[in-house]
């Protein structure tokens, strides 16, 4: 005998298969389309065009720094701690990226600034840039000039292997002869200057065996075509940044100018440990941003997150980074 036909029962059953269904799917071990752990990163290198020129940004690794109130000063920690919460970003270690730019201009290939070598003052996720320029299909041996935005040992690291040998067979080197006086002399370098055997040692390795093809900039020069010098002292006696252009398009590579995308723009007057003169670098650094702000010009800062391509604007007393979006089409 036939019941009689019931709509409530009917959906009772639906909602309780329905139900069955989705605590089945959610047993453990139940997943349908398994996929391994431990997959590997994504290629460390991203390309761009700057007018005519193909532009590559390689990576020597992530430098921490530990503790942000060990390494930026004449501010209070309660203050660092305020800029990094507002900003999402640790209050318990700095870590800093090392963005190598690579401009081939189609006749010359320049790379500028090669990060860390073989130290590992900061760890071991540095000294990586070797290994990115081949992930980018970039030889060392094709690069024709090495620029140098200063000698510090996060810089100038990666000129010399341990072997002695340099790195960048076929190049010639550029960097201020201030900073090479400096950071290669044993009287120069202040006694209480942070791990001051590490900086100089690193200076002299990378520096003097390539004294034959060094060549000494000076302000507002054009190094090279597409490649002009604009002087930034203070992180060291002849920090400078680098405006590259092509075909009417401009870049400013600023090197050390901010190590930080926030303790060193929101109050741009805050000093940073490893400045030769902590005065004379923020007046530095008030100046560029402010001349790279009022002119729009597009930055690729050394340090900043991956791959360090945005636009600062004036902000109140200082500034504002803003990252230019990843485009993925040449």
């Amino acid at each position: 005998m036939f019941k009689p036909f019931s709509a409530a029962a009917t959906r009772r059953h639906i909602f309780a298969a329905a139900a069955g269904g989705a605590a089945a799917l959610a047993l453990p071990g139940q997943g349908l389309a398994r996929m391994p752990l431990g997959q590997p990163q994504a290629p460390y290198f991203y390309r761009f065009k700057l007018g005519n020129a193909e532009c590559t940004v390689v990576s020597d690794g992530t430098l921490p720094l530990g503790k942000p109130a060990d390494s930026f000063v004449n501010i209070t920690k309660e203050e660092i701690d305020r800029q990094l919460k507002d900003n999402f970003l640790s209050a318990d270690n700095a870590v800093l990226e090392q963005n190598i730019l690579v401009v081939n201009f189609g006749d010359r290939v320049v790379l500028f600034d090669t990060g860390m070598g073989t130290d590992t003052l900061f760890g071991n996720t540095t000294g990586k840039m070797l290994a990115t320029l081949k992930q980018a299909g970039i030889d060392p041996a094709n690069v024709d000039a090495v620029v140098m935005s200063h000698a510090h040992i996060d810089h100038c690291g990666g000129l010399v292997g341990d072997d002695g040998k340099p790195n960048f067979p076929n190049a010639q080197f550029y960097i201020g002869q201030p900073d090479f006086d400096y950071w290669t002399s044993d009287e120069k370098i202040p006694q209480n200057y942070p791990a001051r055997p590490r900086f100089l040692n690193q200076a002299r390795k990378n520096l003097l065996p390539v004294r034959d093809r060094l060549h000494f900039y000076k302000d507002n020069q054009q190094i090279l075509p597409g490649v002009t010098a604009l002087s930034a002292p203070g992180h060291t006696v002849s920090h400078s940044i680098f405006m590259v252009e092509s075909n009417g398009k401009q870049l400013c590579y600023i090197g050390d100018l901010a190590h930080h995308p926030v303790l060193l723009l929101e109050k741009p007057r805050t000093q940073f440990i490893y400045d030769t003169d902590p005065a004379q670098s923020a007046e530095s650094r008030v100046r560029m941003l402010g001349m790279l702000a009022s002119n729009r010009i597009p930055i690729l800062a050394y340090h900043f997150a991956w791959p360090g391509i945005g636009h600062v604007a004036k902000a109140g007393e200082g500034f504002h980074y803003y990252p230019e979006a990843m485009v993925m089409t040449l």
